[in-house]
């Protein structure tokens, strides 16, 4: 009789671990897709922006042919940033670098793009470029928006797996760590303009 409490209890206790680890399991792999779907809507943003780099550069060809080496290096840019793929699955920091580098360069070259179409009256004042300027100033707003959203989720996630007891849990079924968006290095530097 003894013995049969004793195994009774014992399923009990087993069941009520079953259950917590289950339960636990099941609610860090429904954080962890929130971080590969907002990891998605970032990848999307960025996507969106490199559709529209195309329309953006053959409509100033149009206009500027002698800034080709201006437009050649949107272009590479815009391939070289269109080839990193990072896993979501398997997010790493250096992949996250990768990744943010890539997407530095693109934004730099769109830049040197959009400062030499001040030369050009007739293209600024072209209603295709203004429609896709306005397109990419909205994306650029996306990119900035899917980027926060990215950090909160991952902020959630991290916080979710590292607290105890839910961090031996995780590491018993491989949940690690996913790294956040950071700023560039000098991003907290004023740019300075002048006229």
């Amino acid at each position: 009789m003894r013995k049969s409490k004793t195994l009774i209890a014992v399923i009990v206790v087993l069941g009520i671990l079953a259950f917590y680890l289950g339960s636990q399991y099941n609610r860090m792999v429904v954080l962890d897709e929130e971080v590969k779907a907002s990891w998605g809507q970032v990848e999307n943003v960025y996507q969106r922006r490199a559709d529209l780099i195309p329309n953006l550069v053959n409509t100033v060809k149009g206009y500027a042919n002698h800034e080709k080496s201006t437009l050649e290096s949107v272009i590479q840019a815009r391939a070289s940033a269109t080839q990193v793929k990072v896993d979501p699955e398997n997010l790493t920091a250096k992949d996250m670098e990768e990744f943010m580098a890539k997407q530095s360069e693109l934004s730099s070259a769109l830049s040197r793009l959009l400062v030499s179409v001040e030369a050009y009256p007739d293209l600024k004042a072209n209603e295709n470029f203004k429609m896709l300027q306005v397109q990419l100033e909205g994306t650029e707003n996306r990119i900035t928006v899917e980027r926060a959203r990215f950090n909160d989720v991952v902020k959630n996630y991290n916080q979710y797996i590292r607290k105890f007891p839910k961090n031996l849990v995780a590491s018993i079924f491989g949940f690690g760590v996913k790294p956040l968006f950071e700023a560039k290095e000098g991003a907290d530097v004023a740019p300075e303009v002048q006229f």
